[in-house]
């Protein structure tokens, strides 16, 4: 099983990711797909991410995004359409 710090370092690596996909700008992201579909991706690696921290990081570390993090891959794989 993986541990807090495995989970954040997903995330940031997942953040790091499409920081650098995206760097091309708005236009080129709204013209590829594969890069909207890439990105989704990533955004889901986050939210499983944060969704799996244990409760005692999370009590330790208060912060409403892990809960935004774990509700937008919710929206993203079960409400896309």
């Amino acid at each position: 099983m993986r541990d807090d710090p495995e989970r954040l370092r997903d995330i940031l690596k997942a953040i790091d990711q499409i920081l650098t996909k995206t760097a091309g700008g708005k236009s080129v992201f709204d013209n590829d797909e594969m890069l909207q579909v890439w990105v989704i991706h990533h955004l889901q690696i986050i939210g499983e991410a944060a969704r799996a921290l244990s409760e005692e990081f999370r009590q330790q570390h208060p912060d409403e995004v892990w809960a935004k993090a774990s509700g937008m891959r919710y929206i993203l794989v079960h409400h896309y359409f």
